[in-house]
């Protein structure tokens, strides 16, 4: 289930989405909230886009869309 952006909390793996009127673009990669904005969880990068959404990174990868 997605979740509106301004409820992601903060220093935990997430998927991040756009969702664009019935279409989901959704990152392949888990990103953290951070104070600097949103970071690859595993290269630490900083990620230029701004979500919509967001739901919780599973153990196996992103989930189904």
């Amino acid at each position: 289930m997605w979740h509106q952006i301004s409820t992601a909390p903060f220093d935990r793996d997430l998927q991040l989405a756009v969702i664009e009127g019935e279409s989901v673009h959704a990152l392949v990669f888990a990103c953290r909230r951070s104070s600097k904005g949103w970071v690859n969880s595993e290269t630490k990068d900083i990620v230029i886009l701004r979500p919509t959404h967001w739901r919780e990174w599973t153990e196996t990868g992103p989930g189904l869309i």
